[in-house]
């Protein structure tokens, strides 16, 4: 039963409560005047003066605490409780790599975030880093590919220690290329093991693939083997750039800028996934939205009710209270009358 006004507190078994207005009829019993006298003696009054009571005022104060003493252990015998409540997740998370490409073209500057431009590289990491804090419940990890590949970050739940990994993901940390074969090959590796019920690599680059022994086509079969789905994302825009230099202020022009997907979109095909192309922020980001939707973790709520034990509080004041009123009656009140000089 739900206590009235206060409902994260129940009693167990309320029928106990039934004998809480014999409290207030054993005080007026024991207030009662008995029956009158059948004989009265007129001079009755001088046996009060033989010796003091055997009894004190304190008497009241012991039936008192008797009466308190019940009324707490007919509350303990109730059992009132805390209810705890609480919603109980279970995700099913899914394994997701995050495959970079960090060739120096990605230091392009053909993106824009508030007005002022950026490299793509800058705008990738910014989006990526949306993506992992939307992904609660999945393991994410980063491989980062040039003309080899590294690992900036491996597959974790812990998102804050994945977006400060964010800032390993640099250029010319590798030799320059583009190894798109080998940047899925070792993403598909990391995921080997892996036992999470859906796997995904999205991959991110702005080039042909020109360097590494594996080709992209063989590398997605090979995670398709291994149940993999591959995203294939496409960033930059087309025309003639140059890559800028910070630490020398200069800038290397690059040509034309080429984009192979025809082999970003049969990779996607053989890897039960989708091509996208990216040549602003917004369409970047709308990119990754498209996969988060895509991509749902299975996450299950259920509704735990534990409840807490609240009986040893009133029982001990029922104890305590008891205990004062044996106390005194075995010692403040146990007094034979005295008798009177004569």
């Amino acid at each position: 039963m739900i206590i009235p006004g206060f409902p994260a507190f129940q009693i167990f078994h309320p029928l106990w409560l039934l004998l809480l207005p014999l409290v207030p009829l054993l005080a007026m019993l024991r207030g009662a005047r008995g029956k009158r006298a059948a004989i009265k003696f007129p001079t009755a009054s001088l046996l009060g003066e033989l010796g003091r009571p055997a009894r004190s005022s304190l008497g009241g104060f012991v039936f008192g605490l008797i009466l308190t003493s019940l009324i707490f252990g007919i509350l303990a015998l109730s059992r009132p409780q805390k209810i705890l409540s609480y919603e109980e997740e279970k995700a099913d998370g899914i394994s997701i790599m995050l495959t970079v490409d960090v060739s120096l073209s990605m230091l392009i500057e053909d993106f824009y975030i508030g007005g002022q431009p950026v490299n793509r590289l800058t705008a990738a990491k910014r989006v990526m880093s949306d993506f992992i804090k939307g992904r609660r419940s999945d393991k994410i990890g980063i491989v980062a590919f040039a003309g080899e590949t590294y690992l900036p970050c491996p597959l974790t739940l812990d998102r804050d220690w994945l977006i400060n990994n964010l800032d390993r993901v640099q250029t010319q940390r590798v030799g320059d290329g583009t190894a798109i074969g080998s940047g899925i090959a070792s993403a598909a590796n990391r995921m080997r093991r892996e036992k999470s019920p859906s796997k995904v690599i999205v991959l991110l680059t702005d080039g042909a693939n020109n360097s590494g022994r594996l080709s992209p086509q063989d590398a997605a079969k090979l995670a398709a083997t291994l149940g993999i789905k591959i995203y294939t994302i496409a960033i930059g825009t087309p025309g003639i750039h140059s890559i800028p230099d910070p630490r020398r202020g200069t800038f290397t022009p690059v040509g034309q800028q080429l984009f192979d997907e025809g082999t970003l979109k049969e990779v996607a095909a053989i890897g039960n996934g989708q091509f996208y192309m990216a040549q602003n922020l917004s369409s970047l980001s709308d990119v990754f939205g498209t996969i988060d939707k895509l991509e749902k973790t299975k996450i299950e709520h259920h509704k735990i009710i534990e409840t807490e034990e609240l009986f040893p509080w009133p029982l001990a004041v029922s104890a305590i209270a008891l205990f004062l009123a044996l106390l005194l009656s075995l010692t403040v009140l146990h007094s034979a009358p005295e008798p009177v000089a004569t």
